[in-house]
């Protein structure tokens, strides 16, 4: 059977378990097909851009240009994984491998702290900070697949996994900003100003195809994309030491795999795609109660909705779950820690 990428034709072997994304029934009834796995092309240029501007900019020693090599590299490893996902399907159990075997570059090349400032409650116990050693290397690991991740699972409709990883972007270069804008220190100067060359190099390219992934969808980004996605943000969190930050603004995803443990768990069947249902007669989508993810349980919540309305409310929530995310980090952190 084919399947179209690039505009290409590619046989697969797996194609009798991909069902069909939602937003195709509007171009099938045109019978016109979009093409696939676009996340490849601004993939590749942040790539060159990343490289070139690396070139131009960089007069720094040999520990920070081991640093940038080793960020590209677990990107680009994670772009070729996630195009020959999109070619085969590979089916979960081996997505789960794809990004800690990107991450490898990332790992073996940070070089920064392993201890961990504790909360206030437990300091009379634990003491102030705790160095956790090889457990902090494993936790960026998991880091990288959760982020990689939690992006391709939290996806399935116009513009949703473009959409997301922009307000999420934004927000890192805000926090990138203040935390300049304080200036701890040179240290923290430097791994910032890093972080926000790579965002900002990585938000401009996902902003131009966010105009023909957005509804309707005139290109459908595939697994690359979300891979490559999730990577940049887990680089940028890693080196520029705020995974913790980070994580704040992912707070939809998280809910999103929560709901969705039992089933990627297998405690209860697990579909392929675990979309909502589209209705063709009133062009609205429908939960599927036993298709668990955020999608369904705002759909369940909402009642039917328009696909276009449906990507807008999710986005909606993810600006208000980064802003709450900025609170605690910037408002509550001083109280905890």
């Amino acid at each position: 059977m084919k399947r179209l990428v690039f505009q290409e034709k590619i046989s697969t072997r797996r194609e009798h378990h991909r069902e069909m994304f939602l937003c195709k029934f509007t171009y099938l009834s045109y019978n016109i097909v979009s093409p696939e796995s676009l996340g490849l092309v601004p993939a590749t240029v942040f790539v060159l851009v990343s490289i070139l501007g690396f070139i131009l900019i960089s007069d720094e020693g040999f520990k920070y240009q081991a640093r940038d090599t080793a960020a590209l590299l677990s990107i680009c490893l994670i772009i070729l994984l996630g195009f020959v996902d999109d070619v085969i399907d590979l089916p979960w159990r081996y997505k789960l491998i794809i990004p800690p075997i990107a991450s490898i570059p990332l790992l073996v090349t940070y070089s920064g702290s392993t201890i961990i400032l504790l909360p206030k409650l437990v300091r009379p116990f634990l003491g102030k900070t705790l160095d956790l050693g090889f457990l902090y290397y494993i936790y960026m690991g998991m880091l990288s697949v959760f982020c990689s991740n939690s992006i391709n699972i939290y996806a399935g409709i116009n513009g949703l996994e473009v959409g997301q990883s922009i307000i999420i972007g934004l927000s890192v270069i805000v926090h990138n900003i203040i935390e300049l804008w304080i200036g701890a220190d040179e240290i923290t100067v430097t791994l910032h100003f890093f972080s926000l060359t790579i965002i900002t190099i990585y938000l401009a390219v996902i902003l131009c195809l966010f105009k023909y992934n957005k509804y309707p969808s005139k290109v459908f980004v595939g697994d690359t994309f979300c891979y490559f996605s999730g990577m940049v943000l887990a680089v940028v969190g890693i080196l520029g030491h705020f995974s913790k930050t980070l994580l704040l603004f992912f707070i939809p995803q998280v809910l999103n795999f929560l709901i969705s443990v039992p089933q990627l768990f297998k405690f209860i069947p697990c579909p392929r795609h675990r979309l909502p249902k589209y209705n063709q007669e009133t062009k609205q989508l429908e939960c599927v109660k036993n298709h668990l993810t955020l999608i369904n349980a705002f759909l369940f919540v909402k009642g039917p909705t328009s696909e276009e309305n449906t990507c807008t409310y999710l986005l909606l929530f993810q600006v208000a779950c980064c802003g709450f995310g900025f609170f605690v980090r910037y408002g509550l952190g001083s109280y905890f820690f």
